[in-house]
């Protein structure tokens, strides 16, 4: 069986399909470097030929989808990246229909369902309703903070110098433990509904980052601050937990940190 992985290239491309081929099956990273664009539809046709199962890997916010100020960090426009999420998504399962794929992998974010209406949540509630009202089987998967997302969090909340993050309660997981799951769930029988991921250890979101750039030998001020957004989302304290049903991944994140931590100077 041919799987097809939407990405950039980066690491959770590069993990997810490995995790396909682990499987047995063939897997196919494609991006806009492979000369297919989602957003236009550019080379879709010819990446879906012969293509049985799709993985869309483009749902997690980055701080692409902004623009960093030094004043305010990321400043989100909802309905630009609304729309680009949905143009995308239509496109792809247009394509998907016509060349008769039997299953649509899409990568979501825990926290869509409280907070649809907010920031970035507002394209992935859009883009996963495209998804449900679509003709080809689907399984969401909507996962928890990558372990790898702390540098690009704390990137997004910088003002004037200064990180300013929400305490929110988290369960953050490592890329190489979701890629493993969304490839698993590809190449079986689409669950027509979502799924979700998260790590084993619950800590707070501002907590999570100050570990991350501490490990990495940065010294950049983590503050705690309720007002902060998350990629132009406000958050309560369990806005970003996963349900109870949730699948719990194995790897502890300060297991990983210590395995990434810059070595101290003598």
């Amino acid at each position: 069986m041919k799987v097809v992985v939407i990405d950039d290239g980066g690491p959770m491309g590069v993990e997810t399909a490995a995790g396909v081929r682990a499987h047995g099956h063939e897997a196919v990273v494609v991006s806009a470097a492979t000369g297919v664009d989602v957003l236009t539809g550019e080379g879709l046709s010819r990446a879906l030929k012969g293509c049985s199962v799709v993985i869309d890997l483009s749902g997690p916010p980055s701080i692409a989808d902004g623009t960093l100020t030094e004043a305010c960090g990321l400043v989100i426009d909802d309905e630009r990246v609304t729309q680009r999420l949905c143009r995308s998504t239509a496109n792809l399962l247009a394509a998907e229909a016509d060349a008769g794929l039997r299953h649509h992998v899409a990568l979501s974010v825990v926290g869509v369902e409280r907070l649809r209406n907010r920031g970035y949540f507002r394209a992935l509630h859009a883009q996963e309703t495209l998804i449900r009202q679509s003709r080809t089987p689907y399984s969401i998967i909507r996962s928890t903070q990558l372990f790898e997302s702390a540098g690009d969090i704390a990137d997004s909340a910088a003002e004037d110098g200064i990180t300013w993050v929400a305490p929110a309660q988290i369960r953050p997981v490592s890329c190489a433990d979701a890629a493993a799951l969304v490839a698993h769930t590809a190449v079986f029988s689409p669950l027509l509904g979502v799924r979700e991921i998260a790590g084993p250890d619950r800590l707070r979101l501002d907590t999570f980052v100050r570990a991350a750039l501490t490990a990495a030998g940065e010294h950049r001020r983590v503050l705690t601050d309720d007002r902060s957004l998350y990629f132009g989302a406000g958050l309560r304290r369990g806005d970003l937990l996963p349900r109870a049903d949730a699948y719990i991944a194995r790897t502890h994140y300060h297991d990983w940190l210590d395995g990434r931590a810059v070595p101290a100077e003598r």
